[in-house]
């Protein structure tokens, strides 16, 4: 595994253990726990895609399909955090 593959799958683990620490926030509506709730949903959103990462199946890894799940939580909590996410596509594109 080159240097580069590493980080990708100890970032993608990452996302992975945040989804499981903050699963006690899914769905909460404490406005105290406002952010604590949206990182449990972003974690939520990519969770499988972290997953596919870590295994080694990256071809299951639906940049498209991750950035909408990301644009309901934006739509469910009123965050503006999916244009972030869509800005490494448009790099893709230059």
């Amino acid at each position: 595994m080159d240097k580069r593959d590493a980080q990708i799958k100890i970032l993608a683990q990452a996302v992975y253990e945040l989804r499981l620490l903050l699963s006690d926030h899914l769905g909460s509506s404490n406005k105290e726990m406002l952010c604590e709730t949206v990182s449990a949903h972003i974690a939520y959103a990519l969770h499988n895609e972290a997953l596919a990462i870590i295994e080694g199946r990256s071809e299951d890894f639906d940049v498209y399909k991750a950035i909408e799940n990301i644009k309901r939580v934006d739509e469910l909590y009123g965050q503006q955090i999916a244009g972030r996410f869509e800005a490494f596509l448009d790099e893709t594109k230059t």
